[in-house]
């Protein structure tokens, strides 16, 4: 077996740690982290009340929000800061109360200084609500 991959997963896992301390936002959206690797993370959450915009759909926010934390765990799991220069998102369909939102975020290229990623963002049922392209700066400055 090669060392490699298990050193990286193991780097990816201590920055998820590490930022998952200190986000708030995230905690307070409920979100839940299963899975992290170089480049890739796989986070859910349950669509609550709070979550709801006026005509009782998922707010595009909280969607946003997701979407954009798993790209940060992914852009940054390698061990370097990242940070967003510019994403995109495309709201295909409405979440709903109770729904279980799925946001994974894989690494498309990755460049000494640039990285982008895609995210998905599904129901419970594999409909797909949002598509987020995001496109990440990474600093020379080591996370760990």
């Amino acid at each position: 077996m090669n060392p490699l991959p298990s050193a990286n997963n193991h780097l990816a896992e201590a920055v998820k740690k590490l930022m998952l301390r200190q986000d708030t936002f995230s905690q307070l959206l409920g979100l839940e982290v299963e899975e992290v690797g170089p480049g890739y993370c796989r986070l859910h959450f349950v669509v609550r009340p709070d979550m709801l915009n006026g005509f009782g759909s998922l707010h595009g926010g909280a969607t946003f929000s997701a979407a954009d934390t798993a790209f940060a765990f992914a852009c940054n799991s390698h061990g370097r800061q990242s940070v967003g220069l510019t994403v995109t998102v495309d709201y295909l369909e409405a979440g709903k109360l109770g729904d279980i939102i799925t946001v994974e975020a894989r690494e498309e290229s990755l460049k000494h200084k640039v990285g982008v990623y895609q995210v998905r963002v599904v129901n419970q049922n594999g409909v797909v609500l949002a598509l987020f392209k995001g496109t990440a700066y990474r600093t020379s400055n080591e996370i760990l």
